[in-house]
């Protein structure tokens, strides 16, 4: 059964940084694509970042420049570094591992709280 946890969400004054990890279990992590999305309350989830495979990176524009998605496969985990924060970057963070290129499953995990605030 695939699993995915996520943790490092938080409080955070503006200007700070987090560190979200999500650690996943029951599958070949290494092949999956992997990204973060958010959802704000009142709004649409949305992509935030994500890392393919085989190591390319995509980011949303309102995050590039301050967040920094990683993976590391031998430790089956996906990292996004945050940093200087925002109020509007306050949301559930969720992390997602999608198997479509090789026809198989999408994944969620089932989120880490931001906020951001003074």
């Amino acid at each position: 059964q695939v699993q995915l946890v996520e943790s490092g969400g938080g409080l955070v004054q503006p200007g700070g940084s987090l560190r979200l990890s999500c650690a996943a279990s029951g599958t070949i992590f290494s092949i999956y694509a992997m990204g973060w999305y958010r959802q704000a309350p009142g709004k649409q989830r949305e992509l935030v970042a994500a890392v393919t495979s085989g190591g390319s990176t995509n980011y949303a524009d309102s995050v590039k420049g301050r967040f920094t998605i990683s993976r590391d496969n031998a430790k089956d985990t996906v990292y996004l570094q945050m940093n200087s924060l925002k109020p509007e970057d306050t949301a559930l963070y969720y992390c997602n591992m999608d198997g479509s290129t090789w026809g198989l499953g999408d994944y969620w995990g089932q989120g880490t709280q931001v906020t951001v605030s003074s």
